[in-house]
């Protein structure tokens, strides 16, 4: 299995891929994303089973990226790991296609609740 983590701050990107990590997802592939525009390549050339993206990024938004992807076609598992998890926020990425919200601070479990049901 092979997992995108997509995020602009790299120590966040290494937080996220630890807490997989800590969540008992050591055994897949990790790929990273530096913004939303290097997320939506990187899903055409990697073939990720999961895409973990933060919302707010330079050139392509994690929503903007979710919108073209699914516009292309591509049905990849997409969740967000994000700062913000309100109501309207979870709406918006619900009607996109993503499967799940993670809102900061989160933990092992948060990831393991919102994971397992995906990464089977």
């Amino acid at each position: 299995m092979k997992i995108l983590v997509a995020d602009d701050s790299r120590v966040m990107r290494q937080i996220v891929i630890r807490t997989l990590r800590q969540a008992g997802y050591d055994d897949h592939d990790i790929v990273e994303a530096e913004d939303g525009r290097d997320a939506y390549d990187k899903v055409h050339a990697e073939n990720p089973d999961l895409v973990l993206s933060d919302w707010n990024m330079p050139n392509m938004s994690g929503l903007e990226c979710l919108q073209a992807l699914r516009s292309a076609g591509s049905a990849v598992p997409f969740g967000f790991v994000t700062s913000e998890g309100s109501a309207e926020m979870r709406d918006k990425a619900s009607a996109a296609g993503a499967l799940f919200l993670i809102a900061k601070p989160f933990t092992e479990e948060t990831f393991r609740e919102n994971l397992d049901g995906v990464i089977a």
